[in-house]
């Protein structure tokens, strides 16, 4: 039996974790797992803390559990975030050597690889997957990072024939959607507001994309009433933030600090990337063009 079908054992700490609920992760009870899941079960856990920032408790918890190669995946993830990247590159470019069949490591292997600009190489890794829905799911983020919108669409068609009811697929689908426009504004705007306004799956995660979802359909002030509902369930949410200064953007309203707490919580987040090599383009660009006073 498929772990993440809807009979699957894995399924609610699965939903759990890509809903952004990841301290019901960290609560479920896995005792009763069937040895084959306790592994899967663990990473999840474990991702679940890197996630809220216990990046370095994950790595003084698993030293000396490196054998297993999705602990070994998770270490080298948790020291990435940590900061520690050529060691934890080394560590993944070894493991992707080695493990490349691991469903874990192709998937944090493969995120690795991606944030460190190899895109392809990412790609590579998740192509071997065996009915993987994270690196389904992975493989359309980054080739809509591409903008091969019409590669990511194939990768959802794909899934859709044996993967139809995912939490992940239908993910997926609206984020396809969201680029394709037009009436899939409406349809992703669907799936995230079903997730965001259920007691069970509401996170700032769910509620940021119910709001690009409404920015898209040019709803902008439902679109700010969700951003706050993040913002309130995490305040420090980096991508909550960087979607209100966005919706400040288009609104015309002036910066409120907003800036100043995504460089707080998040200095590398894409949007100040993004925002900082604009900038140094311009001020090179300007240089040109400056005006030489002459003696």
């Amino acid at each position: 039996m498929d772990p993440f079908s809807s009979e699957g054992e894995l399924l609610t700490i699965h939903n759990a974790f890509h809903s952004g609920l990841y301290s019901t992760v960290i609560d479920t009870d896995t005792s009763a797992l069937s040895p084959a899941n306790v592994i899967a079960a663990r990473v999840y856990v474990f991702r679940a803390r890197i996630a809220l920032g216990q990046a370095s408790d994950v790595i003084a918890e698993l030293e000396g559990e490196n054998d297993v190669p999705d602990l070994a995946a998770v270490t080298a993830f948790a020291e990435y975030t940590e900061g520690e990247k050529v060691a934890a590159v080394t560590a993944i470019e070894g493991l992707v050597e080695s493990a490349s069949d691991n469903a874990t490591v192709q998937v944090l292997g493969a995120t690795v690889l991606q944030r460190e600009g190899r895109s392809d190489e990412a790609l590579a890794v998740l192509a071997k997957h065996q009915g993987s829905l994270e690196a389904v799911a992975l493989a359309v983020q980054i080739r809509l990072s591409q903008n091969r919108l019409d590669l990511a669409i194939k990768e959802v068609s794909t899934a859709k024939r044996w993967a139809q009811d995912s939490l992940l697929v239908n993910l997926a689908e609206s984020w396809v959607g969201l680029r394709v426009g037009g009436e899939k504004y409406q349809q992703a705007y669907y799936v995230y507001e079903e997730l965001a306004q259920a007691p069970g799956s509401s996170t700032a995660r769910t509620l940021v994309g119910q709001a690009v979802a409404e920015l898209h359909l040019g709803r902008i002030e439902e679109a700010e009433v969700a951003l706050q509902q993040a913002l309130q369930k995490t305040p420090a949410d980096p991508d909550a933030l960087a979607n209100m200064l966005v919706l400040e953007t288009i609104s015309g309203k002036e910066d409120a600090g907003g800036m100043e707490a995504l460089r707080k919580a998040d200095p590398a987040h894409p949007l100040l990337v993004d925002l900082d090599e604009k900038s140094s383009l311009f001020d090179r660009a300007a240089a040109k063009y400056t005006v030489k006073v002459g003696a």
